[in-house]
């Protein structure tokens, strides 16, 4: 007979807690992409997760911005996933560049309640949402991280000279537009929106006379 807190059962409840968190962090999603960030209460997100109360959120999570930053956590868990092998298989920055948009834009086929609920957020950390504030960081992290790509590829000599924090905002705000355009244009094709933007931004960033064919 096993003890109660023996290794096996202390497995299960970790198993456990881990797949409530997971299913509490996907009716956030759904929430905060239907309904918006402002409207996603803890009220709203128990009762899509289909739990009886609050209680279960309050206890898995410290409060509303932790629930958030497990959110995006998440998102940047997925994109990761679907992007690492991707790019890492390229050779070239300008390939990195060209295969990290087509893979993001694709992404919204098949996560587009994730893009945006994260649109959502970061549109609340942009209003300066106190309970935001410690998101602010880890996104700062995160576009340091892309303009350092950019940098590779001028010290690469690939791409031009220009302000790679600049091209980062470019880049996502091209994104964040593709992800709303995607959440109300039934016709919206991400394949072509992902190559006419990994064109565009291969014509802004290329030296002349370079481009993915060479």
């Amino acid at each position: 007979m096993q003890a109660k807190n023996s290794p096996d059962k202390q497995k299960e409840r970790t198993f456990i807690e881990s797949a409530r968190r997971a299913q509490i962090v996907a009716a956030a999603i759904e929430v905060i992409a239907d309904q918006g960030y402002g409207n996603a209460s803890f009220a709203k997100i128990a009762k899509q997760a289909g739990l009886s109360s609050t209680g279960m959120i309050s206890y898995h999570f410290k409060g509303k911005d932790d629930l958030i930053r497990e959110v995006v956590a998440e998102f940047m868990r997925l994109t990761a996933v679907h992007l690492t092998g991707k790019m890492d298989a390229e050779t070239t920055m300008a390939g990195r560049l060209r295969t990290y948009i087509t893979a993001r834009i694709a992404m919204l086929d098949e996560y587009p309640k994730h893009f945006l609920a994260v649109l959502e957020i970061v549109s609340a950390v942009r209003a300066e949402d106190p309970e935001l504030r410690g998101l602010t960081p880890g996104m700062a992290y995160f576009f340091s991280v892309q303009e350092e790509r950019f940098r590779e590829g001028q010290r690469a000599g690939e791409f031009r000279e220009f302000d790679p924090k600049i091209m980062v905002l470019a880049l996502h705000g091209a994104i964040n537009e593709a992800t709303a355009r995607a959440a109300v244009d039934p016709d919206f094709d991400s394949a072509v929106c992902g190559r006419e933007l990994a064109d565009l931004f291969e014509a802004a960033t290329r030296k002349d006379g370079m481009s993915h064919d060479n």
